[in-house]
């Protein structure tokens, strides 16, 4: 059964003097770590800002520099434009071109004349092979050898087993007989 607003209400007021509680039980601590502090540094008022029992504006704590990357996510980083159009459309060269060049592409324009100035970008990228694999920055790794064969099927020896090489071993050949 759902609980009716007046049930709800009650139970903030519950968990609000809890929180409340709480928080004094913390406060608490907090004051006498700073006593021993003080204490310990032999910290004055007048060190502390508080000489006229006035306290300081609170202080936030610094922003990153300006291109600094502190604020950004990991992994991210600033790339810089290198191809735009008069509507304010950008690109910076990376990743799938955007409709809006492909488009300008498509209908004769040159991908010169959305060269930003400065960047050196003088022709298109060329277009990916069908083997290449989207978004691979890493070398291409080539295929490893084969290290079995029975005439028209090759197995490099990395991973499970292929259905030709069971049966091979299951009719009674050793891997061995396979070998390249």
């Amino acid at each position: 059964m759902a609980k009716t607003y007046a049930q709800l209400n009650a139970q903030i007021e519950v968990l609000r003097a809890k929180a409340d509680a709480a928080r004094r039980k913390e406060v608490a601590g907090v004051i006498t770590r700073i006593k021993v502090a003080i204490a310990h540094y032999g910290l004055t008022a007048n060190d502390l800002g508080l000489a006229n029992g006035t306290m300081p504006p609170p202080t936030r704590p610094k922003s990153p520099a300006k291109g600094s990357t502190a604020s950004k996510t990991p992994g991210q980083t600033r790339v810089s434009v290198k191809y735009r159009d008069q509507a304010g459309n950008s690109w910076s060269g990376r990743g799938s071109r955007p409709r809006w060049l492909a488009a300008a592409l498509a209908a004769g324009q040159s991908i010169e004349s959305f060269a930003v100035n400065g960047t050196g970008a003088k022709a298109a990228p060329a277009p990916k092979r069908s083997d290449e694999k989207s978004g691979s920055r890493s070398k291409s790794k080539s295929a490893p050898a084969a290290k079995y064969r029975d005439g028209a099927n090759s197995w490099s020896g990395r991973g499970p087993k292929p259905g030709w090489v069971k049966q091979a071993l299951a009719a009674g050949k050793a891997l061995d007989d396979l070998r390249s």
